[in-house]
């Protein structure tokens, strides 16, 4: 049994496909380059630097102790692009001024966000949990249209999706996991989101 059909998660796993179509749907996202032409990943770099770095797709990484690693989010300069960015894509993303992340947990027509903000100055909250604080947070309309919208685009039933949470209150689209995590954030919202998808399994999507 699952919530979103395997082949569904795969399609939707491809981030230079969730861009087009988060753009196309009205989401904000920042200004983005995906490249394996050094000289162009140079450029967008020191037009928009510092630059975030992301892999184009999920990697599996193992260390020589044969444990798996994490490329995690981090910043670029110009001058850190050598021309090993010949040898495949990579995405490369302008750095949004930002005052917390947002995790939001679509099920159907259901959207459960939650605010995460980081002790310290960490870009990627992943990378030290222990440092988040977990709060819930009202979903803007039009996040939550756009949200449905972009589901509804890849055939899903499930999406965990994250913004960035501007200085100006602005939503900025950074990415959908189909099959994302949801258990570590705030008590309430993990019982909520768990009965929307108990909802799901028993029921079907009904959106």
């Amino acid at each position: 049994m699952y919530v979103n059909h395997p082949s569904r998660n795969r399609d939707a796993e491809n981030k230079a496909l969730q861009l087009a179509t988060a753009a196309r749907l009205g989401f904000t996202l920042p200004d983005s380059l995906i490249t394996n032409v050094p000289t162009d990943a140079r450029k967008f770099a020191a037009e928009h630097g510092p630059v975030i770095y992301k892999p184009v797709h999920r990697v599996h990484l193992a260390g020589e102790d044969g444990r798996n690693r994490t490329v995690w989010v981090r910043t670029v300069q110009a001058d850190e692009l050598d021309d090993s960015i010949a040898l495949c894509p990579h995405l490369f993303q302008a750095c949004v001024p930002k005052i917390a992340d947002v995790r939001l947990a679509a099920v159907g027509d259901d959207a459960f966000a939650t605010r995460i903000d980081t002790a310290g100055d960490h870009l990627d909250w992943r990378q030290d949990q222990s440092l988040i604080t977990c709060s819930p947070i009202a979903v803007p309309c039009s996040v939550r249209e756009a949200v449905r919208a972009f589901l509804h685009a890849f055939g899903l039933s499930f999406g965990a999706f994250d913004f960035a949470l501007g200085t100006d209150g602005q939503w900025w689209f950074l990415e959908c996991n189909p099959n994302g995590q949801w258990a570590f954030v705030d008590e309430p919202t993990t019982r909520a989101i768990a009965s929307a998808l108990a909802d799901t399994l028993q029921k079907g999507n009904t959106a």
